[in-house]
C-alpha cells in the first residue's frame, strides 16, 4: 500500500549569518535607523507595526535592501525569541575597538567619566547597563579582556533597549596594563563591598575624570584590579542586604557619574 505524502512543511527562516544579528523591538531598531541605517540589512514587522515601521521601509527602499511585512508567527521565527515587539531588523553589529591609552588622553581633555566593567559576564547586565549610559548621556564604555566578559549580543541588544547603539564600547587586550597606562588620564576607582570610602565622597571634582570600574557579578574585582586602583568606593546601604545586582549598582554609579562629568 503506497504511503500517505508528508504533510507540507514550510521551512523556518534562516538564521542570520555569523556577521550579522538580529535587533528586535521598536526602541533598539529606531535607535539603530537614526544612528546607521547602512547597517540595516533586512527588515521585517508584523500588523501592529505597519505604520510604525512606514519610515524604516522608506530608508530600507532607498538602501536597495529587503523589507517585509509577516505574520507574527513567522516574525518570533526570524527573530529567534517572542520577546520581538512586533519589529526586527537583521543587520552588522557595531564593530568593538581595541582600547588605545594614547587615545584615552583625548578623552580626557573633554572632562568626561568613563565607565568599566571587568568580567560582567550576564548580557542582560551589559544590556541594562548600556541603556542607563545612554539615558544619562555617557558615551564610552571599556570592558576587560576577561574570559566571561559579555560583549554585545542579540540578548544584550533587547534589554539596552538601543541604548547599545549610543554608546562606544572599547576591549582592553591586556587588562591591568592597560589599567596602569589608564592611570596616565584618568582617576581610577573601583567598586568594592565596605572596602573604601562612599561614592560621593570618592566622586569629588580632581584634575583628572574618572575612570570607575564594576567587577564581577559573583566575586567583584580581583585583588589586582584593586591594587590598580587610585581609589576603593563603596555604596553605602541600610545593612539590611549584603549587595545590589550590578545593573542596580550600575545605574546608581552612572548617575552620580553623569552628575560629577557635569560639574568637573
Amino acid at each position: 500500500m503506497a504511503r500517505a505524502p508528508l504533510p507540507h512543511k514550510k521551512p523556518a527562516p534562516k538564521r542570520p549569518a555569523e556577521d550579522l544579528e538580529r535587533v528586535a523591538g521598536l526602541p533598539a531598531v529606531a535607535a539603530l535607523f537614526a544612528r546607521d541605517p547602512r547597517r540595516a540589512e533586512r527588515l521585517f514587522y508584523d500588523d501592529r507595526m505597519k505604520v510604525l515601521a512606514g519610515d524604516f521601509c522608506a530608508v530600507m527602499a532607498r538602501q536597495h535592501k529587503p523589507y517585509r511585512m509577516v505574520p507574527t508567527e513567522e516574525l518570533s521565527r526570524i527573530a529567534g525569541t517572542q520577546l520581538h515587539g512586533g519589529i526586527v531588523v537583521v543587520a552588522k553589529p557595531r564593530p568593538i575597538a581595541v582600547f588605545d591609552p594614547a587615545e584615552a588622553q583625548l578623552w580626557a581633555k573633554s572632562g568626561r567619566p568613563l565607565l568599566v566593567l571587568d568580567g560582567i559576564s550576564n548580557p542582560h547586565n551589559l544590556g541594562a547597563i548600556a541603556r542607563t549610559m545612554a539615558f544619562f548621556g555617557l558615551e564610552r564604555l571599556l570592558v576587560s579582556d576577561h574570559p566571561a566578559q559579555a560583549l554585545p549580543s542579540e540578548a544584550a541588544q533587547r534589554v539596552a533597549e538601543g541604548g547599545l547603539e549610543w554608546i562606544d564600547i572599547y576591549r582592553t587586550q591586556k587588562f591591568i596594563p592597560a589599567l596602569k597606562r589608564l592611570r596616565d588620564s584618568h582617576r581610577i576607582i573601583g567598586t568594592a563591598l565596605g572596602a573604601g570610602r562612599p561614592l560621593a565622597q570618592c566622586l569629588a571634582p580632581t584634575s583628572k575624570p574618572v575612570a570607575l570600574i564594576l567587577g564581577n557579578e559573583e566575586n567583584g574585582l580581583s585583588p589586582a584590579t584593586l591594587a590598580a586602583c587610585d581609589e576603593i568606593a563603596t555604596i553605602e546601604g541600610s545593612g539590611r542586604i549584603q549587595s545590589l545586582n550590578v545593573a542596580a549598582t550600575a545605574a546608581i554609579v552612572i548617575h552620580q557619574l553623569a552628575q560629577s562629568g557635569r560639574t568637573a
